[in-house]
C-alpha cells in the first residue's frame, strides 16, 4: 500500500472530499508516524512504535504558530480561499503535548487573518477522556471523531489501538460528554485481513452502531470508505455508495445529519 507522512508543520492546501479548500496543520514528528491508534486503512501506514516511546521531535507551540502565521498571511496576499483550518498529519494531533494551547493560539490567528474559515480536528477520540482534551475541542468549529466500530472485537481488528485496556462502551460515554458538540466520522469496509475476517457492516454491527449514534446524538455523521489502496495479504472491499446512502438514512431516520463520501 503507497503510504506517506506529511513532512511539514503547515501543508496543503488540499482539496480534501469532505471539508472542501483544507490548510493541514501537523502536530506530530515530520519522520515517524505517531499514534495510539494502528488502523489497516490508515493512509500514513502503520505505526511501528508505542507513541508514549516516540523519541522524534514534536513540533512545539511556538513553531506551529509561527509556520502557521506565516502561511495565513500568504495565502490572504494571495487572494487563496480557505475553508477549513484541519489539525491531521501523522497520527493523533491531541497527542501533542501543546494541543490546548496550540487551539488557542490557532483561533485567534484564524480570527486575525481567515475569519470566514472554519477550525476542524480529526481525531481517534482516544484521549477525550482527559478534560483538557475535550475543552479544547469543544472551541474548534468541527470537532470530528473517529468511531469506527462499537464493537471492541472489531475495534481491535480494525482500529488496533494500543490501549490494552480499549473499551468502546467508554468510548461512548466519554462522547456523550459533547453534548451533541461533536461530528462522528464512520470507516466501513468488509474484507480479510492479516488473514481475519472484517466487517463492520453486517446487520449486528449497524444496529449496535446506531443505536450508539443515538445516545451520543452528535450534531452530524461522516459515512465514508477505503479510496485508496489496502496493505499487502489484505483483500479489503470498498463500500458502494448506495450501501453507504442506506446506512446514512438509518441515522437520517434519527434526526441526525449525515454526510457520504464514496
Amino acid at each position: 500500500m503507497p503510504t506517506f507522512l506529511f513532512n511539514e508543520i503547515i501543508f496543503g492546501p488540499v482539496k480534501s472530499r469532505r471539508l472542501g479548500v483544507s490548510l493541514g496543520i501537523n502536530l506530530l514528528p515530520v519522520t515517524k508516524k505517531m499514534c495510539n491508534y494502528n488502523c489497516i486503512y490508515c493512509e500514513c501506514g502503520l505505526t511501528t512504535r508505542s507513541p508514549y516511546k516516540c523519541t522524534e521531535k514534536i513540533p512545539l507551540r511556538k513553531e506551529v504558530r509561527s509556520e502557521l502565521e506565516k502561511k495565513l498571511t500568504e495565502m490572504k496576499e494571495n487572494n487563496q480561499h480557505l475553508d477549513v483550518i484541519t489539525f491531521a498529519g501523522n497520527g493523533e494531533p491531541t497527542l501533542n503535548p501543546d494541543f490546548p494551547q496550540i487551539i488557542d493560539d490557532t483561533i485567534k490567528l484564524r480570527d486575525n487573518i481567515f475569519p470566514e474559515a472554519k477550525i476542524a480536528v480529526l481525531s481517534n477520540a482516544t484521549t477525550i477522556k482527559n478534560s483538557k482534551i475535550r475543552n479544547a475541542l469543544l472551541k474548534v468549529d468541527q470537532n470530528i471523531l473517529k468511531l469506527d466500530s462499537v464493537s471492541d472485537n472489531t475495534v481491535n481488528l480494525i482500529n488496533k489501538p494500543n490501549n490494552k485496556f480499549y473499551s468502546t462502551a467508554k468510548k461512548v460515554q466519554n462522547l456523550k460528554k459533547f453534548n451533541g458538540q461533536l461530528i462522528i466520522q464512520t470507516l466501513f469496509l468488509r474484507g480479510i485481513s492479516e488473514g481475519q475476517k472484517i466487517d463492520n457492516t453486517s446487520a449486528e454491527e449497524l444496529s449496535e452502531w446506531v443505536k450508539a449514534i443515538d445516545e451520543i446524538r452528535p450534531s452530524e455523521v461522516m459515512i465514508y470508505t477505503i479510496s485508496r489502496d489496502t496493505p499487502a495479504g489484505s483483500k479489503l472491499e470498498k463500500i458502494p455508495l448506495d450501501e453507504l446512502n442506506s446506512i446514512a438514512q438509518m441515522i437520517n431516520k434519527l434526526g441526525i445529519k449525515t454526510q457520504v463520501s464514496g
